[in-house]
């Protein structure tokens, strides 16, 4: 009764670490399908910070690409600009030109007025003839110059405001490539909290398995050394109820052996008896 108990504990205790056994192996199945699920919310997280970086190389292209059209655009108005003031000189240094002859030609008839000639007449046809040239040299040139000065005016303004739109937008994509540096430092913030947990949580998984293992081994191991102390004192019984049924046994040879002599004895009694009474009779 008392191994029958004992068997009856341990059976119990391993009925109860089965029981633990079945949970942790359930907690260990919800932990991984939490370790799964993190694993697939990382890799979302890999793709959106991939998808992110790709967003930002092509950011970082165009921004590339309108900061160097802004540099040739402002090289194009330094150029512009250069041109104009090199044609206004040109310009001005021709008009000056112009009025010297007109007045080198004035000199020159004024001095040669020796001759019996109608100078005057001469001198004023010739510089009404300069002066309309002139005029007509300056109309001209003043109207391509302010033609051209226009022409530049309009494609200065113009690449202004190409170059006002390009800062603009260099702006806007300036202000996108900080959120996405943002997003991209919270994603990877996320990735290691997330990596942390996954770390944790197969370790902890790990050692709950462990732990269970080691307990049902233990429990194993004892339920053994009880069958092998109670097989141990069932062999140690029959072989006393092999002694007792043998004494047992000798017990009732004996008791048959010694019921046995007393009946003779018994009977060598009765004879004697009978056999003095006989002689008895005989005498009288």
């Amino acid at each position: 009764a008392m191994f029958e108990a004992y068997i009856a504990n341990l059976r119990r205790q391993l009925d109860s670490l089965g029981n633990d056994k079945m949970k942790l192996e359930a907690d260990l199945h919800n932990m991984q399908g939490l370790v799964e699920d993190f694993k697939n919310k990382y890799e979302d997280e890999i793709n959106k910070r991939t998808e992110c970086e790709n967003d930002f190389v092509l950011i970082k292209k165009d921004v590339d690409e309108a900061y160097m059209n802004k540099v040739e655009l402002e090289a194009k108005l330094e150029s512009l600009t250069d041109e104009i003031n090199f044609l206004r000189s040109i310009y001005e240094e021709e008009l000056r030109e112009l009025q010297s002859q007109i007045k080198d030609t004035s000199v020159i008839v004024e001095m040669d007025n020796s001759r019996n000639l109608d100078m005057d007449a001469i001198v004023a046809e010739v510089r009404a003839q300069y002066e309309d040239i002139a005029n007509r040299s300056r109309a001209e040139a003043e109207t391509w110059y302010r033609t051209k000065y226009e022409e530049m005016q309009t494609s200065a303004s113009r690449y202004g405001d190409d170059l006002r739109s390009t800062k603009t937008e260099i702006a806007d994509l300036n202000r996108m490539i900080q959120r996405l540096t943002s997003e991209i430092d919270a994603v990877k913030g996320q990735r290691a909290n997330l990596e942390a947990q996954i770390a944790e949580a197969e370790e902890r998984g790990e050692m709950a398995v462990k732990d269970a293992k080691s307990r049902i081994r233990d429990l194993e191991e004892a339920l053994q050394r009880a069958k092998q102390d109670m097989a141990r004192q069932i062999r140690e019984y029959q072989d006393l109820m092999n002694v007792k049924l043998a004494l047992d046994i000798e017990i009732a040879t004996y008791r048959k052996l010694l019921e046995g002599e007393e009946d003779r004895l018994a009977t060598g009694i009765k004879a004697i008896n009978i056999s003095q009474q006989s002689t008895s009779y005989g005498g009288f």
